[in-house]
């Protein structure tokens, strides 16, 4: 798959070497175009490249541009696939993602054309949209930004045991059939209150792997995804729950820790946050009420 590269190694063992091979996780940059305007003067931007392992690329990049506030519906894109320079090629066929398929330059440009009537912030493209870690702006800053392009939200009615919650790791540890092979990618899953994996999506970039996720889904005419945890497989980000507000997503687990940012996000647009979700415990950052099964063990709330 070109997902997964065979190199050879020399496995090391205490003082001893033996000539072996490896499967690593492919990472290759993908850039992200946008052809927008009337019918008659379209334009073509440039918008991100990201490193991301290939594989579901349209749906990477429609996710970046849903999580973005870019696009809000699937009839805003009227034709989506691959392009090299200025020569478009139409997408393949829906099982035909790039995922197996030999390294092929021109599949690492993905244009996403506007249908004509979309009206697009070119002064919030500009701006190389603020959700990166590195951006440089200050937290309440990107709070205020978020607010301003999220979609509306409802009352999270969104309630899941401690019972379940235990259980999804594991869940997504054995759907996750890249990482079984190379060990190097981040896995991220949806799921329903019963612990059902509804979609799962893997990269060496963990946003990446989410835009991939709500990508799908909003293709699927899934979003909002509400009533659902995204379970991801490292740390909570800021920019991961940004992901998940713009997703419409009711709560998110993390294995690893969150960062204060992420925390802030929560609590300001109520979503539910687990963070260092392990075998026995876990967490909760903002939402006790969202999590059932779990009894106090102490007579007084700190404040």
């Amino acid at each position: 798959m070109r997902s997964v590269f065979e190199t050879f190694i020399e496995k090391v063992h205490g003082f001893t070497s033996l000539s072996t091979t490896d499967a690593l996780a492919v990472e290759e940059p993908l850039e992200i175009q946008l052809g927008y305007g009337p019918r008659g003067d379209r334009n073509v931007k440039s918008i991100a490249v990201t490193m991301r392992t290939p594989g579901y690329d349209f749906e990477l990049a429609v996710g970046f541009l849903v999580t973005e506030g870019v696009i809000h519906d699937a009839a805003d894109i009227e034709q989506l696939g691959y392009a090299q320079e200025r020569t478009w090629e139409r997408p393949q066929e829906p099982e035909d993602r790039g995922a197996a398929l030999p390294y092929q330059p021109r599949r690492n440009i993905v244009r996403v054309e506007l249908a004509p009537d979309v009206a697009l912030s070119l002064a919030h493209i500009n701006r190389n949209f603020y959700t990166t870690s590195s951006c440089g702006i200050c937290g309440k800053a990107s709070l205020l930004a978020l607010q301003s392009v999220c979609p509306p939200r409802i009352s999270n009615q969104f309630s899941i045991s401690a019972e379940v919650l235990y259980s999804l790791p594991s869940r997504l540890r054995e759907a996750q059939a890249i990482f079984n092979s190379t060990g190097g990618l981040h896995g991220v899953g949806l799921f329903n209150a019963q612990g059902e994996l509804i979609a799962m999506h893997e990269d060496v970039g963990r946003h990446n792997a989410v835009d991939k996720l709500i990508g799908a889904e909003f293709l699927q005419d899934h979003v909002p995804l509400r009533d659902t945890i995204l379970l991801l497989s490292g740390r909570a980000s800021f920019e991961l729950l940004q992901k998940a507000l713009m997703g419409g997503i009711s709560m998110v687990a993390a294995v690893g820790a969150p960062s204060s940012l992420a925390v802030q996000v929560a609590r300001q647009f109520d979503i539910a946050l687990v963070g260092f979700l392990r075998d026995d415990h876990f967490n909760i950052y903002h939402g006790l009420e969202h999590v059932s099964g779990c009894t106090s063990s102490r007579k007084e709330k700190l404040i």
